[in-house]
């Protein structure tokens, strides 16, 4: 697959190429990852491939060993917690926002947006829900007018993202998440803050219950 070689997009494509490989496990954790493979896969210098990997390594997603290689970096659970922390308090703080000044679109967004989810359930793609989880929070921050504040956090939460799409593959009762989904939606709907609320941090909170019986699955995911 060629790029266009463009030295402003080209390091920045194949970083996000890269990251969304890493948070999907379609690169697991403790992977090598190929700077010459990549450069030919993209067909691209060394140099952008490089400037990707650097990113990522900045972002605790791959580990950098001089003279060794790149490797997927291990999930790490304190990183998870920082990630989880983040976005349930701020995400109480925006669906409270929500509450007051969605507009008809983006409720018929979100309402679309809950359609999806359940035939991803219904067809077993959890791939294909985990995208439309964070389309269903990303649509709320953005009817809230906080778009810059979306992609800050989702820039700070790439842990959380992992061991969330892990938590998809380990338990198959994905009901639970598109019922809170749906409680969020009514909350928004019927301008109630504190339910939604209630409810956002319920439904971020999963994954601390989860997390042991994740780690004791993928045991050589993990730090």
């Amino acid at each position: 697959m060629a790029l266009e070689v463009n030295k402003n997009t080209t390091s920045k494509t194949i970083y996000y190429k890269l990251r969304d490989e890493i948070i999907n496990l379609y690169l697991e954790p403790g992977t090598s990852i190929s700077e010459k493979e990549l450069s030919e896969k993209y067909s691209v210098s060394r140099t952008p491939v490089r400037e990707a990997l650097v990113r990522l390594a900045q972002e605790g997603l791959v580990n950098i060993y001089p003279q060794k290689g790149t490797v997927v970096s291990l999930i790490d659970l304190s990183a998870v917690e920082e990630g989880r922390f983040l976005r349930e308090h701020l995400e109480r703080a925006v669906v409270k926002e929500a509450c007051k000044e969605f507009s008809q679109e983006n409720v018929l967004a979100l309402e679309m947006n809950l359609k999806l989810q359940k035939m991803y359930i219904e067809n077993n793609d959890y791939k294909k829900l985990f995208e439309a989880d964070e389309e269903f929070h990303k649509i709320i921050f953005e009817g809230s007018n906080k778009k810059r504040v979306w992609n800050s956090i989702n820039d700070g939460s790439t842990e959380f993202q992992r061991i969330r799409m892990l938590r998809l593959v380990t338990n198959s009762s994905w009901d639970n998440i598109y019922l809170q989904h749906k409680e969020i939606f009514n909350a928004i709907k019927n301008k109630s803050p504190e339910i939604a609320e209630d409810f956002m941090k319920e439904h971020l909170n999963m994954v601390t219950f989860d997390k042991n019986k994740i780690k004791e699955k993928y045991p050589n995911y993990f730090k």
